[in-house]
């Protein structure tokens, strides 16, 4: 009988089992070794210079140089805008491990309110490029640098950082002018050229310093740097040095400019001044200003919300976005518009009743004399600024060709070359009109436009830019407000300037002329107490602008209104007559008749500029506009 065991175990085919077995190990770990070397090979040969630049990064880091900001200079190279050490907080989150906390820990440090601590996490959440420090908080003081710098082991990817921060000497008098810098937003970062503004943080945010942005700002460096393992910069490896912005020289003069804000007194209104030749813009003025400063750290809210509550609007740019009705300004450039269309002749005469009637109209349109002035020629309308002479030579003309001839002066359009945001104001015409309100245009509309009332607005800016087109005898040269970029000079003839006014007889325009002379020195004219003394030949014309709406048979008393209810009071004037050197637009707003106010401000203007800066006695003519109650409101 067999043993049972040799039927249950079979010895050779173990042994077969066991050498299969142990072959598949063996293979197993070859194959796994085979793997492992060739990773070992993939890490240490193939992907070598991958690993050794991760490795690098780890002590080695590129670090942003920002530019220099170009600085801006008037014509004397007075400093307008300059740039001041400060020191910046800011905050590189890919190495800041707990974001929330130690927000809160600077919060605290800081003792930041919670309108600042809010801003503070929304410019921690700002989008950057990586490891691109994003700016936290500007200007830091003595005592908050001292706390950072106590507890900096607390703060990996928080630094304090030298720069130069944007400063204005004189912001409440430039602010409207030059405009300001502030600190990039999101938007803007999504626009911008984030290689050429690494490490920058502020941006142009209005006026000259909007617009030349690309000129001021410059072109960002670079720097690369060896760290210690806690991010601390132990020594620079090399460098890209920035390219500085370029300085700016602007066309403003700054005594002018000085000048022309307090002759405005903190009253609301705007000085505009011209070098007809040249297109300068001598000076720009828009009351009451603000202190511009406050922008370049961002403003807090109090102060902001204060800004934007203020009736008298110190942030709005009256120069340059004012719109106003021109009044009895727009007389002498509506006969010359009158001459050029044969519709008048310099000697033809109207007899003024002190009243115009359209045909078949019973509605009078009334002149600011009620009696009138009888005999009227052009250029006595000017000197005494008669209202009958122009609603009939409006009439005449209609409103098309008025439209027509007045566009060419620049009237309902943007006039400035490098003046940012600058409104085009209104020149209504009979398309506008059914094109804004579906209405046809009625004759009695053009009466009002021949006054320079009803639907017209100007700017300040526009009024000047027409003054200096009357004075260089219809020829245009466009206004400007930088002089010389990096030292180059800026070019005079530019793009886009208006053509010349097909006007070429000297003869109309002496008699212009001679009439708005006649305004400062005729024993009509309505600027008369203005011209006394003169030292130079100078033209003018006053004009008023009606804040409302005055009914046929009503008359305008300025002592039963409140104050803002007045009429706004212009005047623009040029000289000297035979070579003028400047023109000006004065607005000052509710300050009644501009044969009294306005007047006596572009006077000194011009006293200024022409003679001396210095001899303008501000105080003095103060007590003459006390003193002078003018002729006859409204003109």
């Amino acid at each position: 009988m067999r043993d049972r065991r040799d039927t249950l175990k079979n010895p050779q085919q173990e042994l077969r089992i066991f050498r299969v077995r142990s072959l598949l190990a063996g293979l197993l770990i070859v194959a796994l070794t085979g793997l492992l070397m060739g990773r070992l090979v993939y890490l240490q040969v193939v992907q070598h210079e991958v690993y050794s630049t991760r490795s690098e990064k780890n002590r080695v880091r590129v670090e942003p140089l920002p530019p220099t900001r170009g600085l801006i200079q008037d014509r004397n190279g007075v400093l307008l805008a300059e740039n001041r050490p400060t020191y910046n907080l800011t905050l590189i989150r890919e190495r800041v491990e707990d974001l929330d906390g130690t927000l809160d820990f600077l919060e605290t440090l800081l003792a930041l309110s919670a309108e600042e601590a809010e801003a503070f996490r929304l410019r921690s959440r700002q989008r950057q490029r990586p490891f691109q420090p994003a700016l936290l908080m500007s200007d830091l003081d003595e005592a908050q640098i001292a706390r950072l710098a106590v507890n900096r082991h607390r703060l990996p990817g928080i630094e304090v950082e030298a720069q130069l921060l944007r400063y204005y000497p004189d912001a409440n008098i430039t602010a409207h002018a030059l405009g300001y810098v502030g600190r990039i937003n999101a938007e803007e970062m999504k626009t911008l050229d984030l290689g050429r503004y690494a490490g920058t943080h502020f941006i142009g945010k209005t006026g000259v310093e909007r617009f030349y942005e690309d000129v001021l700002h410059g072109q960002a460096g670079l720097r690369k740097v060896e760290t210690n393992a806690r991010g601390r910069v132990l020594r620079e490896l090399g460098r890209t040095d920035p390219v500085p912005g370029q300085d700016l020289a602007l066309t403003l003069d700054m005594g002018l400019q000085t000048l022309a804000y307090e002759l405005l007194d903190g009253r609301r209104g705007s000085i505009v001044a011209i070098a007809p030749a040249t297109g300068e813009i001598l000076a720009m003025v828009s009351a009451p200003g603000f202190d511009s400063n406050q922008f370049v750290t961002g403003i807090d809210f109090a102060s902001y919300r204060a800004l934007q509550e203020d009736l008298d609007l110190p942030l709005f740019n009256r120069a340059i976005r004012g719109q106003y009705p021109p009044g009895s300004t727009i007389k002498p450039f509506l006969a010359m518009a009158g001459l050029a269309e044969g519709v008048i002749t310099p000697d033809r005469t109207i007899n003024d009743p002190g009243f115009y009637q359209l045909p078949n109209d019973s509605r009078r349109y009334r002149n600011w004399l009620r009696w009138g002035h009888g005999r009227v020629d052009m250029e006595r309308s000017i000197a005494v600024s008669n209202n009958t002479y122009y609603y009939s030579l409006a009439h005449d003309l209609g409103i098309d060709r008025l439209h027509d001839q007045m566009s060419a002066f620049g009237f309902g359009q943007r006039v400035g070359h490098d003046v940012f945001g600058e409104s085009g104001a209104l020149m209504p015409s009979r398309d506008w009109k059914r094109g804004r309100f579906g209405q046809p245009w009625y004759p009695g509309e053009t009466l009002s436009v021949g006054i320079g009332q009803g639907y017209w607005q100007v700017t300040p800016l526009q009024l000047a830019t027409a003054t200096a087109v009357l004075a260089n005898r219809g020829e245009w040269v466009k206004p400007r407000l930088a002089s010389r970029i990096g030292g180059e000079p800026v070019e005079v003839d530019l793009p886009n300037t208006p053509p010349a006014l097909d006007i070429d007889n000297d003869y109309w325009w002496d008699r212009i002329f001679s009439g708005m002379e006649k305004v400062l020195t005729g024993h009509e004219g309505t600027a008369r107490r203005t011209g006394v003394g003169l030292e130079y030949r100078m033209g003018g014309k006053s004009g008023t602008a009606q804040v409302f709406s005055l009914g046929q048979d009503q008359r305008y008393n300025a002592e039963e209104l409140a104050e803002r209810l007045r009429d706004h009071a212009l005047f623009m004037a040029f000289a000297p007559l035979e070579d003028p050197q400047i023109a000006v637009a004065v607005i000052v707003e509710n300050a009644g008749g501009g044969s009294t106010h306005a007047a006596h401000l572009a006077r000194a203007m011009t006293d200024a500029w022409l003679l001396d800066e210095e001899e303008v006695d501000v105080e003095e003519l103060r007590e003459a506009l006390e003193n002078d109650t003018g002729t006859v409101a409204g003109n």
